[in-house]
């Protein structure tokens, strides 16, 4: 298993596992240590009760990853392939897919599309959402609207213990260090 590193850690904004119980929808947090690569995810969501569980995860404003995992089987979305250039987790998402990704790769998603389809989302409302919601984080939102638990979602994300990433206008003229990838304690 790979080890995310502090500072691929630190770009996790979102990590989080939704599952039935009762019927009734339930969030709780994806630990750092499930964060490894997408194996580990799997491993994580199989302590889960509900064999449908599903892991909701954003990475600063290059990808969100969707991850199930039944008994041995398990089943990814990447909303875009070209980050497993960049980022541990998205490679081992390639990886497990088998999918070469090289400089030339147009950015797209990868994955099984039909992940949701007995949640009712199916694979071209997915490939849509995923087209329409460049931002990772604004897609989990819009997939869980599409589960039926956008509500708690989005309460759960007010109560998050990460930081949420603000993503930037670019026009905006404003940005501060930390948008620039200024460390605030580097500066002289």
């Amino acid at each position: 298993m790979t080890e995310l590193d502090g500072a691929e850690v630190d770009e996790v904004d979102l990590a989080v596992v939704a599952y039935l119980d009762d019927g009734e929808w339930q969030l709780d947090d994806l630990p750092d240590r499930a964060l490894g690569d997408v194996v580990a995810v799997a491993e994580e969501l199989r302590r889960y009760p509900d064999p449908d569980a599903l892991a909701l995860i954003s990475v600063g404003d290059d990808f969100a990853l969707l991850v199930r995992s039944d008994e041995g089987r398990t089943q990814v979305v990447l909303s875009d392939v070209t980050a497993a250039l960049e980022w541990d987790l998205a490679r081992s998402v390639a990886d497990l897919l088998g999918v070469e990704v090289d400089e030339d790769e147009e950015p797209g998603p990868a994955g099984d599309l039909s992940l949701l389809v007995d949640a009712g989302v199916s694979a071209p409302d997915l490939a849509a959402l995923i087209d329409d919601e460049p931002v990772p984080e604004e897609l989990l939102a819009a997939i869980a609207d599409e589960l039926g638990f956008g509500d708690d979602f989005e309460e759960y994300l007010d109560d998050s213990p990460r930081e949420p990433v603000e993503v930037p206008d670019e026009d905006d003229d404003d940005l501060d260090d930390r948008d620039r990838g200024v460390d605030r304690d580097d500066r002289a």
